[in-house]
């Protein structure tokens, strides 16, 4: 007697089921990505609170003491060591005419010349007061003061006289504002501001000079 097949029993297996093997593929495949994708909570918190310093992190600044030379808008170099030989240079150019003054205002004949020889006795004074404050900013500096003035022109004509002052004044100016860019590049800025203050004084000094001698002052 023929077995009847039970087609109840049939239906309920799913057509095209994967066998055991692919299925443990499928398995081992899905276990390795949740692996990788994985985040070391622990490792997230070391980083954000103990971040790696990155190579190209900026070089220390040198020390104020190895420095290398300062450079003035004209592109000069200047050291401190510098500095202070060119105020002892200016230095020299107010003893220069401290003297110039006082001989000159009492030299000068002339009834032309008596305003001016009057005004070059306050010269002599005002002059004292500068080379006071260059020979400050040089021990400021840590040098040693220099005692010696430039040579001295004399003549015995009053003109003469007058225009070596204009000369010399000149001279002055021009390097005090040299000295102010120095000072400036070397971040000495209050001393910048004594030195203007003596430009202020010597550019006086150029203007009565000139008016005395009846010319207009040098365009420096």
């Amino acid at each position: 007697m023929s077995r009847q097949v039970d087609h109840r029993h049939q239906a309920r297996v799913r057509p095209n089921a994967p066998d055991a093997s692919m299925q443990e593929s499928s398995a081992d495949a899905t276990l390795s990505v949740s692996f990788t994708q994985r985040v070391d909570p622990f490792a997230l918190h070391l980083n954000q609170e103990y971040p790696v310093a990155k190579s190209n992190s900026k070089k220390t600044p040198p020390s104020p003491h190895n420095a290398a030379p300062s450079e003035t808008k004209a592109g000069a170099e200047i050291t401190r060591e510098q500095l202070i030989d060119n105020l002892n240079d200016d230095l020299a150019r107010e003893y220069q005419a401290i003297i110039a003054y006082v001989v000159y205002s009492q030299a000068i004949k002339g009834a032309e010349y008596m305003t001016i020889a009057k005004e070059l006795e306050v010269h002599a004074g005002e002059e004292l007061s500068h080379a006071i404050t260059i020979a400050k900013q040089i021990d400021y500096l840590g040098g040693t003061i220099g005692t010696q003035p430039k040579p001295v022109k004399t003549s015995d004509s009053a003109r003469e006289m007058l225009q070596f002052d204009l000369d010399n004044e000149a001279d002055t100016i021009r390097n005090y504002r040299q000295r102010v860019r120095e000072c400036e590049a070397l971040g000495e800025y209050a001393m910048s501001e004594h030195i203007r203050e003596i430009l202020k004084d010597e550019q006086d000094h150029l203007t009565e000079l000139a008016s005395a001698l009846g010319i207009d002052p040098p365009r420096l």
